[in-house]
């Protein structure tokens, strides 16, 4: 994560930044203000279209014209997509973006680019103990030192590794998405079964991702010996939240049984102390989780059942993690 030059000794300590969350179909911008390595305030947020500008420098400059004042010479951007190079491909947009010149085609200073769940990584790091509800385990905060694993169900599924020793971090992003699938019972294995009629491979984001409810609805309405052609996945997801189609809430039983399961499964491969669920949905199932099979999965580890019901499990509620964590990720470079 290349930056452009040292901010000046009037920066050091204290100043505000545009922190932007870019994805396949929305770019979110707003002003932050950051000091001594944290994050101290986040703007309300602007939310543009990708697919309506043809570059992210016409979308900043849409941005930059809704605003009375200039805006600050300073830029984090969570990126959906590879971060490693020097010309950074938008997955699922037509945008691209090179690092060499964001200084001048911005106008910025200083900029930072992160992974957009690495900044989600970020944001966890830095949130506040009220920006979490509690889902299972012990009703503690999450632990200053030691391992903390984060998940989040989207359009994929997310994964990182927060490693905390008291104030410090450091945050490392995952592929652990695309882990097997392991089914743990006989519906499970029907599903693998239907599943690989399609791909050789099952990986554990192909259900426990937006559209992976399609999957489960399609599994159970097999069960019944129903042929139905289940509607598009936020007509699915719509209709399982509200508890209009009974089909669908059943699969998103499923899908939380299985959230749990991997979870569990990544925090013993990472060696956590602590689990926070994130993600688009992982916010859209708030009320849903505490309430669902996602406790009992993410415990059944067979000799390890003990360890994993003491561990704490948290959703992190913070309305803009994206942005608040590209923010946290500049504040912790450049500000401290």
């Amino acid at each position: 994560m290349s930056a452009s030059p040292i901010v000046t000794e009037a920066q050091a300590h204290k100043c505000d930044v545009v922190a932007v969350d870019i994805g396949g179909t929305h770019a979110r911008f707003a002003i932050a203000t950051v000091e001594d390595g944290r994050v101290k305030s986040l703007g309300t947020p602007t939310t543009l279209k990708t697919a309506e500008y043809a570059s992210f420098q016409t979308a900043w400059q849409a941005f930059a014209a809704l605003n009375t004042t200039p805006l600050p010479r300073a830029v984090a951007i969570a990126f959906a997509g590879p971060v490693s190079g020097e010309v950074l491909q938008l997955t699922n947009s037509h945008w691209v973006v090179r690092r060499a010149l964001i200084p001048e085609r911005l106008n910025v200073d200083n900029y930072i680019v992160v992974n957009d769940f690495g900044a989600v990584g970020h944001a966890v790091a830095q949130a506040e103990p009220g920006d979490f509800i509690h889902l299972c385990g012990p009703e503690q905060a999450i632990p200053d030192d030691g391992v903390i694993s984060i998940i989040g169900p989207g359009t994929g599924l997310g994964v990182a590794q927060l490693l905390r020793d008291g104030a410090a971090y450091r945050v490392v992003e995952t592929e652990g998405g695309h882990g097997d699938f392991a089914p743990l019972d006989g519906f499970e294995d029907g599903l693998l079964s239907a599943m690989r009629q399609h791909t050789r491979r099952v990986s554990v984001e192909r259900i426990v991702s937006g559209p992976g409810i399609r999957a489960l609805y399609e599994a159970l309405a097999r069960l019944e010996s129903h042929v139905i052609e289940a509607p598009d996945d936020k007509a699915l997801w719509t209709a399982a939240l509200d508890g209009s189609d009974p089909l669908a809430v059943a699969a998103l039983d499923r899908f939380c049984m299985t959230l749990g399961s991997v979870a569990g499964d990544i925090a013993l491969i990472q060696g956590a102390s602590a689990v926070v669920i994130a993600g688009g949905l992982g916010a859209r199932l708030a009320s849903h989780l505490p309430h669902s099979g996602f406790a009992e999965r993410f415990a059944a580890k067979g000799r390890f059942e003990t360890m994993l019901r003491d561990m704490p499990v948290k959703l992190i509620t913070l309305s803009e993690p994206g942005l608040f964590g590209a923010a946290a990720a500049f504040a912790r470079k450049h500000t401290q």
